[in-house]
This record gives C-alpha cells, structure tokens and sequence, in this order.
C-alpha cells in the first residue's frame, strides 16, 4: 500500500502566501522540484531556480511524512485547484542537491530594500542588452554587486570564516526579484534584507522569502 502525503496549513491567507509562492517557482521553471521539510509546527518549501540559487519560504503547519519532495506544478495545482486545510502534494520528485544547513548562520547586515531595486534594474537592463539564446551571460550572473562586511558588535565572537566579507552575486538579486520577494518596486519603505552566512552559504531574508547560494564550491583533495 502507497502512502498518501498530506500537507496541512490551517491558515487561507499563508495557504494564499504559499500558492503565490510556488507559482513563481513554476513560472521561472516548469519542471521544478519542491522540497518540503516540517519541524516546530511549520512547514519549510525549497526550490531550485534558474540563477542557480535556491529559494525558500515557510508557513505554519504539518507535514507528513516530515520531508518529501514533489513537482512544483503538482503542488501549484494542489494549492489552487483544492483550496482546502490540508491537500496532498502531488507525485514525488527528484531532489537536484543539497540543502543548507539549519544551524551555524550569523548575522552580517542588513541592506535596504530600495538599494537592492536600484542594483536590480541596473542589472536588467545590462541583461537586456546582452542576453543570448540561453538568457544573461554567466559572466554577468556572476558579477559581485554588493559586499557587506559583518558586524563585529552584531556577530561576537566571530569563528573561522566569519570576518571576511560576504559577496553577493547579480544572480542572487535576479532571483529576489524573479520571486517577488522585494514586493512591489517602489513600495518597499523603510524595509530591510538581512544578510547572514556560514562558512559555505550565504542566505538573503527579504520579505516575501530567502534566496540561499552557496560562498564556495567543493574543492578537489590534494595529495602530497
């Protein structure tokens, strides 16, 4: 006998916030897996997208099983098509890597909102003039936009990794705006995305969600 998975968000306006949520992720791609991971009475939904970021938003509520991974669109159309407490998240799917870790992160700093817009729309327009047949050129997804220096009073007794200063890629900021997760441009106010790290990952926390890459990649082992 198959298991049924059940994914239940007793809130409409976070089922409303979730549903928005993975429809981005299916707009940027089709085929997307979604993973799902439940602790504390809340419910974690990942999502690879095309800037080679990975795109995260929570909601309360229960999962079961406590981790599982389906097709974006399935989800999407759970979501939408059901409407109700609790809905199965569709069929199963493959899940393309890694996940960042849960613990470890500390605080960098925090950078306004509208400073990212303007970073963004300068990006854009750069993109537009260059773009090939497989979209913006890696070498401009890759191009550093932003640098924040940690905190000391804000991240004491820093460890290994944790004074250097984090690099923050335009395909990061694509991805914040690719999501939405900015809100509209011109309406962001006084508001803040918070910048924190571990040694290996880097995460973006704006309003309507988090965008996390990877700092490094994996180096090869030498031998002496």
């Amino acid at each position: 006998m198959v298991g049924v998975s059940a994914l239940k968000i007793p809130d409409p306006a976070e089922r409303g916030d979730l549903g928005s949520f993975v429809a981005r992720v299916v707009r940027l791609d089709q085929t997307a897996p979604v993973r799902l991971r439940a602790a504390d009475g809340r419910v974690a939904v990942w999502a690879p997208t095309p800037f080679d970021t990975l795109v995260t938003r929570s909601v309360h509520g229960t999962l079961e099983p406590g981790d599982l991974t389906a097709s974006a669109s399935g989800l999407l159309t759970a979501l939408a098509v059901e409407r109700a407490e609790t809905v199965d998240p569709g069929p199963g799917a493959l899940w393309p890597g890694e996940l960042p870790p849960d613990g470890g992160w500390y605080p960098v700093d925090d950078v306004p909102v509208a400073e990212l817009e303007r970073l963004t729309e300068r990006g854009l327009a750069v993109a537009k003039e260059n773009a090939g047949p497989h979209g913006p050129p890696t070498s401009l997804l890759d191009q550093v936009v932003l640098t924040v220096a940690p905190d000391p009073d804000r991240s004491p007794g820093a460890g290994p990794g944790r004074a250097a200063a984090v690099k923050v890629p335009m395909r990061c900021l694509f991805a914040l705006s690719g999501m939405g997760f900015l809100g509209a441009v011109g309406d962001a106010g006084g508001d803040v995305v918070r910048v924190s790290a571990t040694g290996s990952w880097l995460r973006l926390d704006a309003r309507y969600g988090a965008v996390v890459r990877r700092r490094v990649t994996a180096l090869p082992l030498l031998f002496g």
